[in-house]
């Protein structure tokens, strides 16, 4: 196994903190021993009484054995939900985006009533995306209806001749081509000049006359204000998910999220259309790019992790999946900056849990790669064949997932039993699992999911 390389030094925003007192000297595994230890101290959590501090440190051991590939003492319930809490406290998507203490009480009744061993993710503000005037989604009231769940406008929103723009300033490229592109209040910074050009005070005062431009005023402010009514949501979504961990004592999972950098270009910059047709008539730029995008999003990582207490960082993977490219594609153009983001996440001491969209069959020899270290990552699956996965990741990698979204939407109790029983026969033997859903969950039923929940907290094979 190659180890992770140590960063030089802990994040300058961390410098004071105990948990980064000798960080440059220690190795990839005590830097997450660290990690883990603050989580499983979570000191600004006021519990409601020693049983409930107990009960929250026993879910994070169960989630750390399954990491450490050990058995834990029953194996982790960690079902990924979407908008189903909101369903089920009987808000719509509209009204979960816009009511904050209505989707606080959905979100607390959601924990209370199932208890998952961690918090599920309360979503994102619709003001924030009002104010700025997106483009690049679609949400209840601009362009969805009030109960269908947010989407994604894919489009070019980077041209092809304009990868060496963002491989030589990436910063420069989001703020000043990008952004303008993805929501109208992003507009009038397309006016600011780079940030790199204040380099001599003799010209400094020059560079911020573009400040005074009204629409850039007006921008800034907008900006602002979109800023506060993020806050606002936070603010909410903050108190009840410290009120849900000191009274049932359930973690909250995840401290942020990072993309492939592929994905980066793939989801959001080039779109489907054009990521395919740039592997046949730009694949160096493909790569170049990628390879920019790797420290950008390790240092994305590091800083998500730095505010929060839990070290597990978020991946989703998107276009890696069977079908969206060959084996050979996948090998050149996807796994080898995704590795390096990976690697660059464990040596700062940060677990990465890996969400392998859609099938991942024709992957998983590659991804069962030596040059990762051993008990370091989290791979979650949705549509692959779990006991390939088994064979190819057990006794290397923990493994999670994948009861199926559209079985807790349209199945049965008892076929949700079955199958989770069957699962966990199967894959959860000697540990290293973690029972999760295979996608995102909208839609179920309230049998289906404590189906799924009440077999998984049974079950002692």
């Amino acid at each position: 196994m190659i180890e992770p390389t140590n960063s030089a030094a802990p994040p300058d925003h961390a410098q004071s903190d105990d948990l980064f007192a000798g960080w440059e000297t220690l190795g990839w595994r005590e830097r997450r021993e660290r990690r883990i230890a603050r989580w499983l101290e979570a000191g600004d959590i006021e519990f409601a009484d020693e049983s409930v501090r107990a009960a929250y440190r026993e879910r994070v051991q169960l989630i750390v054995d399954a990491v450490d590939l050990k058995k834990p003492a029953r194996v982790p319930l960690v079902p990924q939900m979407g908008f189903y809490p909101a369903r089920y406290g009987g808000l719509t998507v509209k009204e979960s985006m816009y009511d904050y203490d209505a989707l606080a009480s959905a979100w607390r009744r959601y924990h209370e009533d199932f208890l998952p061993d961690v918090q599920a993710d309360p979503g994102l503000p619709g003001a924030a995306f009002d104010l700025i005037d997106s483009k690049f989604i679609s949400w209840p009231g601009h362009g969805t209806e009030d109960d269908t769940p947010w989407q994604y406008v894919e489009s070019e929103y980077m041209r092809p001749e304009e990868y060496d723009a963002l491989i030589a300033d990436p910063s420069a490229y989001f703020m000043r081509v990008l952004l303008p592109r993805f929501a109208k209040g992003f507009e009038p910074l397309a006016a600011l000049d780079p940030f790199t050009d204040f380099v001599e005070a003799a010209t400094l005062p020059y560079g911020l006359i573009p400040f005074a431009d009204p629409a850039v005023v007006e921008a800034i402010e907008r900006l602002a204000e979109a800023g506060r009514a993020t806050q606002e949501f936070l603010k909410a979504m903050g108190e009840m998910s410290t009120d849900v961990a000191a009274r049932l004592g359930l973690p909250v999972p995840f401290s942020g999220l990072v993309k492939a950098p592929y994905d980066v270009l793939a989801d959001t910059l080039r779109g489907t259309r054009g990521i395919v047709m740039d592997r046949y008539r730009r694949p160096e730029k493909i790569l170049a790019a990628a390879e920019r995008l790797v420290p950008l999003q390790i240092d994305a990582g590091v800083r998500q992790v730095a505010a929060a207490e839990s070290p597990f960082m978020f991946i989703p993977l998107h276009k890696g999946a069977d079908g969206f490219m060959s084996d050979a594609d996948f090998r050149e153009f996807y796994w080898p900056t995704l590795k390096a983001l990976v690697q660059g996440l464990i040596a700062e001491g940060i677990v990465p849990v890996l969400f392998a969209e859609g099938g991942y069959n024709e992957r998983l020899s590659v991804i069962a790669d030596d040059e990762i270290p051993l008990a370091s990552v989290v791979w979650w699956f949705d549509a692959t064949d779990m006991a390939a996965a088994k064979r190819a990741l057990g006794g290397y990698a923990c493994i999670c997932g994948n009861v199926p979204g559209a079985l807790l939407a349209v199945g049965t109790a008892a076929r949700v039993e079955t199958y989770v029983s069957e699962l966990l026969d199967a894959i959860a033997p000697g540990g290293g699992f973690m029972l999760g859903t295979g996608t995102v969950v909208d839609d179920a039923t309230p049998e289906t999911l404590r189906a799924m929940l009440e077999t998984g907290r049974a079950w002692r094979g």
